[in-house]
């Protein structure tokens, strides 16, 4: 029987890719008053749901899907977790 199973995928530019949108977001960080604040980098998340045996092969498919659509597994790494765990 299959059920619904909630799946959050994380997409984030690898180590060593240049992140102008997090290096920008960066440099606005002191002038806002968050001071201390480095090494940003920025990413996307997509949230969806999964018809599945269970929570792994939810996150399987997940994961198949990030790398086949939601990413550039050249440049950038895709993680899928589960949407009810903290």
């Amino acid at each position: 029987m299959e059920v619904n199973y909630p799946v959050i995928v994380d997409v984030t530019l690898r180590e060593g890719i240049a992140d102008p949108e997090g290096a920008t977001i960066e440099r606005a960080l002191p002038a806002l008053g968050f001071n201390g604040v480095t090494h940003v980098r920025a990413g996307k998340s997509f949230r969806m749901n999964i018809d599945a045996t269970d929570e792994s092969s939810a996150l399987a498919m997940a994961s198949a899907l990030a790398e086949r659509l939601l990413s550039n597994p050249v440049i950038e790494n895709a993680t899928a977790r589960s949407a009810t765990k903290g």
